[in-house]
């Protein structure tokens, strides 16, 4: 073993200079001791010969050499230098080295890495050149690398990220980094590392041997949100030769509620119209708040003495205060308002309230539009009451609506609701007709008060009439009674229980008195008992009944209530009597109506039937034969007043022969004439007609003969309303009707009358129709 001794003495000016040199010695002696030659052992215990075997050192190469560098030598112990032996590498990583055959001395080949393969196993043969055997079995050896200061420091996480609270104090915790170095940390201080800041100062600092990162001084937010620090790691104790690398630190500062909200204005002015409802937005403020997110939220209020008419809501988006109007306001009452306003956080840390000691405030000044208002009611709502039956015109109530603006302008008033009421100008309310409770207790009316100057300006107010009752409604049976009394009845029987009913209102509870009339009462077999309950009882006031001598019973009862005055109703009961059978029940009766209807029994009943629909049937037998007799009455009309077709041939000599026919006379439009009264109508149709008979239909009187009778069935009323053909024909001689056109008739108003159409059956119903319904004006 190597030995190297130092000699030197407590040198104050020496002592730096051997620090740096005793990492360079620690490498050289251990190279050294790696050098030194060391033989296979042998087993102490043996008791034979010890074999032979191989001679050879620990292999040691520095990593990161680009010459070819030497590394050891093989031998055999049985190699006595007469280049008889020759020795080989074998194994997968031989590639990396050579060997000399002769020597036995090996050489690194290939620039090795150590942070890549840190030692390489190979095996080694030496071969006897002689005989071509192997001298010495194969053997293991291993070479190591040696490392050298050759990778820098390197910080995996990067780039790093952290996040502290604004102002925190000095010393707070940031974030802790670490670098890695892929040296041998067996090897010197090649992978001893210290952390120091290239970029951060003054506000943060790193401890040297840990890489935690801390505050150095209070940062503020608002100022300055983000750092970006710059990290540096230094290999060897940062001596001369180490290696560094560096990594980026973004730091960022979380906000606090260290800043209270400040109005941007001190003074803001605002517009309100006097019409505005409540609820109206009057305007907004702002305030402005240095801090984010929740410690940036605000809430807006207003001084207690100024928040009876106005009210600020915040906008959670904007946060903004805006002001509405909580209550109407009134520019006669009051023209202008002044408010104060202020703000404060909605979120506060006790450890920060004294930040937040003074609400900031500003003034609000809000100016009330004057508005042309609608007419106001006195009262919200009006009440009234009136007896029913009061006279038309009775004074139900009085309504008042003022004009508040300063013109104060005249109020007409209108009622809605009831056509039974009507509004005087001065707002009283009267009937136009008589109430009647029992048809409606209540009116629900509408009154409308309009300005004069402007009739836009309106407003209505709710009336509520309410008709008190009198007793003018006589009680009367509550419902209809079907009463039925046994043949075999006895006395003082129990046939029917009545009751009553009064539509008027009673303030107390009705009471009704029954009685029946003294006639009933001499001669009735009934009698009456009043329960002074509003019921009563009829009782039978003698023993048996026939239905054939006297099958109905009519008694009279009178019921009087306790109204003031008190009314009576006369009321009549009718009493059927009734076979009850064995059952002596008068439920059966019910069953057994139909039969005994009147006193009649079934057969008569059938009988009777069987005549009426006999009647029936020869009723519509007569109506028949009669229609049938009508259709027969003029057998000669298709002879008679047949429509006659009259087909005109003319043949001609061709498109150049217009001798045969005037077209101009056939296309001449129809001239427009003065309307005319149906009376001056009807005698020029009448002349025209005259003419016509003596003339051809290419006349111009035919075609304007035609053209009247066009007219007058174009305005006739009795015409009916679909399209239909009117038809003309010349009646001829002999008509037992006479002549319509009389050669010595005048056309003379006196003359007109055409009455006698009507006489003439119906073959003249349209003639009848057309000249009647012209005559009915001046009739």
């Amino acid at each position: 073993m190597v030995r190297i001794q130092i000699h030197t003495t407590m040198n104050c000016c020496f002592l730096k200079h051997w620090i740096l040199v005793i990492p360079l010695l620690w490498f050289c002696i251990e190279v050294a001791e790696n050098l030194q030659p060391q033989r296979p052992q042998r087993a102490a215990l043996s008791p034979v010969r010890a074999k032979r075997g191989w001679l050879w050192n620990q292999f040691v190469v520095p990593e990161e050499m680009n010459t070819r560098q030497h590394v050891g030598q093989l031998r055999s112990e049985l190699d006595n230098g007469n280049n008889s032996f020759q020795y080989k590498l074998l194994g997968t990583e031989a590639g990396s080295f050579s060997i000399d055959e002769r020597t036995g001395d090996i050489f690194a080949i290939q620039k090795l890495d150590r942070e890549e393969k840190s030692l390489y196993i190979l095996r080694a043969q030496v071969i006897d050149t002689t005989t071509g055997k192997a001298v010495e079995p194969e053997s293991e050896f291993v070479i190591r690398v040696l490392d050298i200061n050759d990778n820098e420091p390197k910080f995996l996480d990067e780039p790093y990220e952290a996040t502290i609270p604004e102002m925190s104090p000095e010393g707070t915790f940031v974030i802790k980094v670490t670098a890695n170095d892929a040296d041998d940390p067996a090897t010197g201080y090649h992978t001893r590392i210290l952390y120091n800041l290239e970029q951060g100062q003054p506000y943060f600092s790193v401890e040297p041997t840990t890489g935690v990162i801390r505050v150095s001084s209070k940062l503020d937010r608002e100022l300055q949100d983000t750092y970006c620090i710059i990290i540096q790691a230094r290999d060897m104790l940062g001596q001369p030769g180490a290696l560094s690398g560096t990594a980026m630190v973004l730091i960022t500062l979380s906000d606090i509620n260290d800043n209270k909200p400040i109005f941007k204005e001190s003074f803001y002015r605002f517009t309100v119209s006097e019409s505005a409802p409540s609820g109206t937005t009057i305007g907004k403020i702002m305030a402005y708040d240095d801090d984010t997110g929740e410690n940036a939220e605000m809430d807006y209020s207003i001084e207690e003495d100024d928040s009876q008419i106005f009210d600020i809501i915040t906008d959670n988006e904007t946060q903004e205060g805006i002001v509405i109007l909580k209550k109407k306001v009134d520019f006669e009452h009051q023209n202008h308002y002044g408010i104060r306003a202020k703000v404060k956080n909605r979120h506060i840390d006790e450890e920060l309230a004294t930040a937040h000691v003074n609400a900031s405030s500003t003034y609000i000044k809000v100016q009330v539009e004057d508005e042309d208002e609608p007419p106001i009611f006195l009262l919200p709502y009006y009440i009234f009451g009136i007896p029913e039956e009061k006279p038309q015109g009775s004074i139900v109530g009085t309504v008042s609506a003022i004009d508040t603006d300063r013109r104060q302008s005249p109020v007409r008033y209108s009622i809605t609701g009831s056509k039974m009421f009507y509004i005087h100008d001065n707002g009283t309310i009267i009937t136009t007709n008589l109430l009647d409770r029992e048809v409606s207790a209540w009116y629900n009316l509408s009154v409308t008060a309009t300005e004069t100057y402007n009739v836009q300006q309106m407003s209505s107010v709710p009336v509520y009439v309410q008709v008190f009752n009198i007793n003018d409604h006589a009680p009367e049976f509550s419902q209809y009674y079907e009463t039925y009394v046994c043949e075999n009845a006895e006395y003082g029987e129990i046939i029917q229980t009545i009751s009553a009913i009064d539509r008027d209102e009673s303030i107390e509870d009705h009471h009704f008195y029954f009685n029946h009339s003294v006639e009933d009462m001499n001669n009735s077999s009934f009698i009456l008992i009043d329960n002074k309950d509003n019921t009563a009882v009829i009782l039978t006031n003698r023993i048996g009944f026939s239905r054939k001598e006297e099958p109905v019973f009519s008694m009279i009862i009178f019921i009087a209530d306790n109204g003031i005055p008190s009314l009576t109703s006369t009321n009549t009961l009718t009493i059927q009597v009734c076979d009850c059978g064995e059952s002596g029940s008068t439920e059966t009766c019910t069953s057994k109506g139909l039969r005994f209807i009147m006193g009649f029994k079934t057969e008569l009943i059938i009988a009777i039937l069987i005549c009426i629909m006999v009647i029936f049937g020869f009723i519509f037998f007569m109506l028949a034969m009669k229609q049938r007799r009508k259709q027969t009455l003029f057998p000669e009309k298709s002879e008679e007043f047949g429509e006659n077709i009259f087909c005109y041939d003319d043949e001609g000599g061709g498109e150049e022969d217009s001798e045969a026919y005037d077209i101009v006379e056939l296309r001449s439009s129809t001239v427009m004439r003065e309307r005319k009264s149906r009376r001056s109508k009807s005698a020029e149709i009448i002349s025209f007609y005259r003419q016509s008979l003596q003339v051809g239909p290419d006349t111009a009187i035919f075609r304007k003969f035609i053209l009247e009778k066009l007219e007058e069935a174009n305005t006739d009323p009795c015409a009916p309303p679909f399209d239909s053909l009117q038809t003309f024909a010349f009646e001829g001689t002999g008509s037992s009707a006479g002549s319509l056109s009389s050669l010595g008739s005048r056309a003379t108003d006196q003359e007109d009358n055409f009455d006698y159409l009507n006489d003439l059956g119906p073959r003249f119903k349209r003639l009848a129709c057309m000249f009647g319904s012209a005559m009915q004006p001046n009739n």
